[in-house]
């Protein structure tokens, strides 16, 4: 490394995600953000992906605004451990009337990761407290559950970890049935729990699949007695077109995230059933969840989602991501470009599969000039937008991905 590069390095003080950041590219530098826009010194851009798919009211909307300026009023943050208050309270009740069946036991943490993680300790000691054994977990190929990693093994204390002595293998299958089939003929009783992002794999690919395959899933986990989670931190809150896929399929445990404070803090939710909750619920203290996130139940956090969730069921959130898809279907009917593979559309998500990863190269710069925030990854193209957007900005989102492969 000469000189130059070291300086560079040791200049560099953010650590971007995702990026090598040897020769990562300079970030637009956002300076305001209003509805569907983002602003930076010298442009105006439509948030085409939602901020990593969070935004759903769009920025600075000011309802949220207002009830997070009120809650820091009164206090910003108390643990939830021998404490409470009441935003906590209240939105654990909402959240457990909104969702369907017996998802009623709110367990609140502050990443999406970390909701799959409490799901996924929660599902083994499930069988543990029942003194069963189960050490597989059956999931989806192309899947992806967050970038937590290794904390509870590097971890040296039995008081909180010490129901967790096994290690775990994972299975992963494609989303067809007759693999899932044989999954379970063969491990059926060996599976603790099975997880997929329903309906879209997000991360994976963009890629979505028939509500067919989650359907004999909850069939075959009641069969071999295997708990069902849905990671629906992404899918949650109307994106594959449906509130939940928990609607058409209810799972044991459900995790939440992104759109949970309409992507105004951080924040995420495991929810369990009441068949889950009953074994943890004991005279035995080892039966306890040892699991506690500093920031869970977040007051700011709490304040937001109890408004973001008043906002989706004021504002017929549903009704306005229909339009979404169907107006998105309209525009890109019959579009076809020999260098694209297959377009798909599912809710509030489109995708754009290319043949070719390099085909996208200099997409983000592009759609930048033409006044629209993307961020291709892999071979996918995609848009998950703001649901307030308008047809004026969703046209715009949709002409430029066409631009771009028009030019190709």
């Amino acid at each position: 490394m000469n000189e130059q590069e070291f300086e560079k390095m040791k200049n560099q003080r953010i650590w971007y995600p995702y990026a090598q950041m040897k020769h990562m590219k300079t970030p637009y530098h956002i300076v305001d953000a209003n509805g569907v826009y983002l602003y930076t010194d010298d442009n105006k851009m439509i948030d085409s992906i939602s901020s990593w798919w969070c935004m759903i009211h769009g920025y600075k909307n000011p309802e949220i605004t207002d009830a997070i300026k009120a809650q820091a009023e009164k206090f910003s943050h108390v643990m939830l451990c021998n404490l409470s208050h009441d935003g906590a309270v209240e939105f654990a009740e909402k959240l457990a009337d909104f969702l369907p069946g017996t998802l009623n036991h709110v367990f609140f943490s502050d990443s999406g990761s970390v909701s799959v993680e409490v799901a996924l300790k929660i599902a083994m000691q499930y069988y543990i407290n029942k003194k069963q054994r189960r050490e597989k977990v059956l999931s989806l190929k192309n899947s992806y559950h967050g970038d937590t990693f290794k904390t509870m093994e590097v971890g040296d204390s039995s008081e909180y970890h010490f129901a967790f002595k096994q290690k775990t293998n994972v299975d992963h299958i494609n989303t067809n049935i007759e693999e899932l089939e044989d999954a379970f003929k063969n491990h059926g009783e060996e599976y603790y729990c099975m997880i997929v992002e329903p309906l879209l794999q997000g991360a994976g690919g963009m890629k979505m699949y028939d509500i067919s395959f989650l359907k004999r899933a909850r069939e075959l986990c009641d069969e071999y007695g295997v708990l069902l989670i849905f990671d629906e931190v992404a899918t949650g809150f109307g994106r594959t077109g449906n509130r939940f896929v928990s609607d058409l399929v209810l799972p044991d445990i459900v995790c939440l995230g992104k759109a949970l404070t309409g992507g105004y803090i951080g924040h995420a939710a495991t929810v369990a059933s009441d068949k889950v909750y009953e074994a943890f619920y004991s005279d035995e203290s080892g039966k306890a969840l040892m699991h506690g996130p500093t920031f869970m139940g977040n007051a700011l956090a709490m304040t937001a989602g109890i408004k973001s969730l008043e906002i989706f069921k004021r504002e017929n959130c549903m009704k306005k991501i229909s339009h979404i898809e169907e107006f998105s279907k309209k525009l890109l009917s019959g579009y076809k470009n020999p260098k694209i593979k297959e377009i798909r559309i599912m809710g509030g998500c489109i995708a754009v599969e290319a043949n070719n990863p390099a085909d996208l190269t200099g997409y983000q710069d592009f759609a930048y000039k033409n006044g629209i925030f993307a961020r291709p990854f892999s071979n996918i193209m995609y848009a998950m937008v703001p649901y307030i957007i308008t047809d004026t900005e969703l046209t715009q989102v949709i002409e430029t991905m066409k631009a771009w492969w028009n030019k190709q």
